[in-house]
């Protein structure tokens, strides 16, 4: 008798066992096919978000190391530099206030390519220097300009008066060639893109040609009579050739052709990906818009 009430209560209990564990899987199995609450969306959302924003970041591509003179060329520059930083390019810039160092580092290897000078300039520099530098692209133009410094009126130029001019060999030629088309001075002929104030041929107002380095010359406004002023120095002294100068260059003249403004590299390097990349944003719309409101057309955007 005592064997089978122990056998009926272990029946029992085996049941009853059977009968949690089949109820446990089945919840469990239904609580996995239920969909998930609001809640558990929600959480996993910035998990997605972040993976998102992963797979947006961008990637790194290197740095590309520039010299430029400052106005306005670095100036350009940091307007590209955000631009480069979106494609994953770090645009260093370094500032120079000469027309010599910029050609030397680049040369050297120290910086991938500089931004400053003209064809004329760099083919010059070149020859003289023996350096081995080309041109990966035009940005844009500056006009020389006549500017006033003692005196401020060019038809009454006094006898003997005195202009400075950049004692560069092609930037002097251009400024002589100004101070030519602007009746001052006639060259002998053929000396050109090469004169020098030795090669004044006619000089009706026995002018001093003063010859100083490019950077200085904006400094002697006040003690010559007038100055012819490259674009850069013109614009870092607050000077704009369309509204400040007596005479300068015009945009469709044969000099906004010659005198372009470059981008410039050591031979060899003229596949850089990144001075490439560079030379894409400063022919961009944006880029060229950019130098139009400005700088009001005293740099003009080679098109």
């Amino acid at each position: 008798m005592k064997k089978k009430v122990l056998a009926a209560v272990l029946a029992t209990v085996l049941a009853v066992g059977t009968l949690t564990a089949c109820g446990s899987g089945s919840e469990a199995t239904q609580a996995a096919a239920e969909p998930a609450t609001e809640e558990a969306v929600a959480e996993e959302a910035p998990a997605e978000e972040a993976a998102e924003e992963t797979s947006a970041e961008v990637v790194e591509k290197g740095v590309i190391k520039v010299a430029a003179t400052e106005v306005p060329h670095s100036e350009i520059l940091e307007a590209v530099k955000p631009i480069l930083a979106e494609q994953g390019w770090d645009l260093q810039v370094t500032v120079f206030n000469d027309y010599v160092q910029p050609n030397e580092v680049v040369e050297a290897g120290d910086f991938d390519a500089n931004y400053f000078q003209h064809t004329p300039y760099l083919d010059s520099f070149n020859v003289e220097k023996g350096t081995h530098l080309v041109n990966v692209g035009e940005i844009h133009y500056e006009p020389l300009g006549i500017y006033g410094g003692t005196e401020s009126d060019l038809a009454n130029i006094s006898d003997g008066a005195t202009i400075a001019v950049p004692n560069d060999t092609t930037n002097e030629a251009r400024a002589l060639l100004l101070l030519q088309d602007n009746g001052i001075i006639t060259l002998k002929e053929g000396a050109g893109m090469e004169a020098t104030k030795n090669d004044i041929a006619e000089n009706p107002y026995n002018v001093e040609i003063v010859e100083l380095e490019a950077a200085q010359v904006a400094r002697v406004i006040g003690e010559t009579s007038f100055v012819v002023l490259n674009g850069n120095y013109a614009l870092q002294a607050g000077l704009n050739a369309q509204t400040d100068a007596l005479a300068y260059e015009t945009s469709d003249s044969e000099a906004a052709k010659t005198y372009v403004n470059i981008i410039v590299v050591k031979e060899g390097n003229e596949g850089n990906e990144g001075v490439a990349a560079l030379v894409d944003v400063l022919k961009s719309d944006d880029i060229k818009a950019f130098i139009n409101e400005k700088y009001q057309g005293s740099v003009v955007p080679f098109e």
